[in-house]
C-alpha cells in the first residue's frame, strides 16, 4: 500500500531525518557522557545501511506488505537503540537513561504510526506522540537553552551570571508535559474540549513565562543565544495555537500548531545542536556566524510561512513552496557550509568561524 504524500512527509521528519540527527549528536557526545570513545567502525556503517533500507523501504511502498514496510523503517531507531544502550547503560547515569526512554518512545510511536497507516490509512496519535516526545526531551526537560547559554558563560568568564531555576520552570514543564499528554489522545474525548484548551492555554502561557526568564540583559550578547531563543519561542505559539484549536478554531489551528512546534521548534533547536556538533569537529568556534544566524531565520521563516499556509488556505498555493524553499535553502547551506569547514580541517587548514 502506498504511503500517501502527507503521511511520507511526516514520517521521513519524525522518523528519518530527526533520529538520524538525535544518533548523529548522541554518538558524539558519548566520551562526554561516558568517558569512552565514540562508536566506530562496523556499529556506525550499520546504523547507516540500515537508515538507507528504512528510507527504500518508505520509497518502495507502493510494491511492499504494509508490515514489511514497517519492520524495513523500524530497523534504524531499534538499532541506534541497542548502539547508544550498549554505551549509556553502563554510565547508570539519570540524563542518559532519559535519552534511552525517548528513543523507546520513538520507536513505539513509529510502530504505532504504522499500525494507524494500515488500519485506519493515516496516522494521528502516533504522529502525536512522536512529536510530544521529540518536544519532552528537547525543550521541556533537557533544558537545551540554559545549557548553550552555560557553554557561553564558561568561555566569557563569571561576569554574565546564569539565571538560576526556579518554581516557574518546574510548573512549565509539569504543565507542557500535562497538556502534550492531553493533546495526543484528544481525539479520544479524554476531556471536554474546553477544559483540554484550557490546559493548553496555561501550558502556553507557562512555556512564554519561561522563555521570558531568558532576559537579554541575562543572556549573552552574541549571536548563538538570541537565534536559540527564537526557536523557542515555537514552542509557546505551539500550545497556544493548539488551545486555540480546542477552543473551537478548527482544525486548522491544530495543523498550524503541529508545524510550529515540528519546523519552528523540533527544527530549529535540531539545527542549532548540529551547528554546534559540525563546528566542534571541524575546530570552528561553536558560535553563531552571519551566516549560520541567516540558515536559523530562514528554518524560522519557513515554519511561520507554513503556519500562515495552514491558517489562510487561500495562498497556499504561494505559502507552502516558499515554506519548503526556505527550508531546503537553510539545510543545503548548512550541509555545504560545514560540509567545507570538515574538507578544511581534513586538510589542516580550518580558520575559526566569525566571532559573534
Amino acid at each position: 500500500m502506498p504511503l500517501s504524500p502527507p503521511s511520507w512527509h511526516a514520517h521521513e521528519f519524525l522518523f528519518g531525518a530527526v533520529p538520524a540527527i538525535i544518533g548523529g549528536v548522541l554518538l558524539t557526545a558519548v566520551p562526554n557522557r561516558t568517558g569512552h570513545p565514540p562508536p566506530g567502525g562496523w556499529p556506525l556503517t550499520m546504523l547507516l545501511a540500515v537508515w538507507i533500507v528504512g528510507r527504500l523501504g518508505l520509497a518502495g511502498s507502493a510494491a511492499l506488505e504494509p508490515l514489511t514496510v514497517a519492520l524495513l523503517a523500524l530497523l534504524f531507531p531499534v538499532a541506534l537503540v541497542a548502539v547508544a544502550g550498549r554505551e549509556f547503560l553502563l554510565t547508570r547515569n539519570g540524563r542518559n537513561l532519559t535519552v534511552l526512554a525517548v528513543l523507546a518512545i520513538l520507536v513505539g510511536a513509529q510502530g504505532l504510526f504504522h499500525w494507524e497507516l494500515w488500519r485506519f490509512g493515516r496516522s494521528v496519535h502516533g504522529t502525536r506522540l512522536a512529536v510530544a516526545a521529540l518536544l519532552a526531551w528537547t525543550v521541556l526537560e533537557a533544558g537545551i537553552m540554559p545549557g548553550i547559554a552555560g557553554g557561553w558563560r564558561k568561555a566569557h568568564g563569571p561576569s554574565h551570571p546564569q539565571v538560576p531555576s526556579s518554581r516557574v520552570d518546574g510548573v512549565a514543564m509539569g504543565l507542557g508535559l500535562l497538556a502534550l499528554g492531553i493533546w495526543i489522545v484528544q481525539d479520544e474525548g479524554i476531556l471536554n474540549e474546553h477544559l483540554s484548551g484550557a490546559l493548553l492555554l496555561a501550558a502556553g502561557f507557562a512555556q512564554a513565562a519561561r522563555l521570558a526568564r531568558w532576559r537579554p540583559r541575562h543572556a549573552p550578547s552574541g549571536r548563538s543565544v538570541p537565534v536559540l531563543r527564537v526557536s523557542c519561542a515555537f514552542i509557546p505559539a505551539g500550545f497556544l495555537l493548539a488551545a486555540w484549536a480546542s477552543l473551537g478554531g478548527g482544525t486548522a489551528f491544530n495543523t498550524a500548531a503541529l508545524h510550529a512546534w515540528t519546523m519552528g521548534a523540533i527544527g530549529g533547536m535540531a539545527l542549532t545542536v548540529m551547528v554546534r556538533t559540525a563546528a566542534g569537529h571541524s575546530g570552528a568556534a561553536p558560535t553563531a556566524s552571519r551566516l549560520t544566524t541567516g540558515i536559523h531565520l530562514a528554518v524560522a521563516a519557513a515554519a511561520c510561512a507554513r503556519i500562515a499556509a495552514a491558517l489562510d488556505p487561500q495562498r497556499t498555493m504561494l505559502l507552502i513552496p516558499l515554506a519548503g524553499a526556505l527550508w531546503v535553502a537553510a539545510f543545503l547551506t548548512f550541509a555545504l557550509l560545514h560540509g567545507r569547514m570538515s574538507g578544511r580541517r581534513a586538510s589542516g587548514a580550518v580558520r575559526p568561524a566569525t566571532p559573534d
